[in-house]
């Protein structure tokens, strides 16, 4: 069957035993909390399975970026992807209501957001794509880093070029504060800061400690200006063939999986400033007040492209901020 070639392997240890290898690709260091979960997805499809499903794991995007491995996974030649909000916002565009600035103030607020009425909303769209939502992991609260100056008001982002995923929202952002957003994949950022095609990036604190991105970084504000979810994702035409059982430890899979990576994503937050100071980084906070003035025009946006989504978005957001 080519399509189970092109998916992986099956490897018939007996004519009464066979194993399906499937791969699965995300753009994440090791030592990440999405590279660390990956792993840990891999382990659990093989245990609750008994051995029948086995899941090869190629992280720092050995099995392509994040959109290589969208298109991969819409065409059934790859099963299975912890991927970014802002590429799968190319794909499925509501994603990208997710990361509205300054929605959530911390990580368990953004966790009861996901895990409602917003998530099964995801998922749904997701699904008219050739896409199945197992999970929405965590890829934290994001920042402002840069080689410029250290942004304490919105005016000094004027003219800074910052790294941005492929994100729509990301870049209005951006363009709202007065920077100049360039996307690029993530795969490519280390290189860009060290040579200063960009000044800087955006992204959370776990990101930027696992992938050095602080060694070539001189600045860290923390801005607060936005969460992204890692949405883990599988190809609905390899999800289709599996066995009602194995669909069923693959979804449990990614929500134990899941636990682990909001676990280490928390703990990143509590400790990785410290160990950037200790290396020479300049950390510092903003007053939101005027950053969030700035941003107004992108909630008059995406609330007119989407007015139902964010409308349920923002009031699930409020309610997740409640004790």
């Amino acid at each position: 069957m080519l399509l189970a070639l092109a998916v992986g392997v099956t490897l018939a240890a007996s004519p009464a035993w066979s194993q399906q290898v499937l791969r699965m690709a995300h753009n994440a260091a090791p030592g990440n909390p999405k590279s660390e979960a990956s792993l840990k997805f891999a382990e659990l499809v093989e245990q609750k399975t008994n051995g029948r499903v086995k899941v090869q794991v190629g992280g720092s995007a050995q099995y392509g970026d994040d959109v290589e491995a969208l298109t991969s996974m819409r065409l059934g030649t790859m099963a299975f992807s912890a991927n970014s909000q802002g590429a799968t916002s190319g794909v499925v565009p509501q994603f990208s209501v997710i990361g509205l600035p300054f929605l959530v103030q911390d990580l368990p607020q953004a966790w009861k957001l996901l895990d409602g009425p917003v998530g099964e909303r995801l998922g749904g769209h997701a699904k008219e794509k050739g896409l199945v939502l197992l999970a929405l992991w965590d890829n934290g609260i994001r920042h402002t880093s840069n080689n410029v100056r250290p942004i304490k008001t919105p005016e000094d982002l004027a003219g800074v070029k910052i790294r941005t995923p492929p994100d729509p929202i990301t870049v209005d952002i951006y363009k709202a504060l007065g920077a100049n957003p360039t996307p690029m994949p993530f795969s490519e950022l280390y290189i860009a800061l060290q040579q200063g095609v960009v000044d800087g990036q955006e992204n959370p604190l776990m990101n930027i400690y696992s992938s050095k991105l602080h060694e070539v970084q001189k600045y860290v504000t923390l801005t607060g200006h936005k969460y992204e979810s890692t949405p883990v994702l599988a190809s609905k035409m390899v999800f289709d063939g599996l066995s009602k059982a194995d669909q069923q430890a693959v979804i449990a899979a990614a929500a134990e999986a899941g636990r682990l990576n909001r676990e280490m994503s928390q703990k990143a937050d509590n400790e990785l400033r410290g160990k950037m100071e200790a290396a020479g980084v300049q950390f510092n906070t903003v007053d939101p007040a005027p950053f969030l003035a700035k941003v107004k025009p992108v909630y008059e946006k995406w609330e007119k492209q989407f007015p139902e989504l964010t409308a349920l978005v923002r009031a699930e957001a409020s309610a997740a901020a409640k004790p």
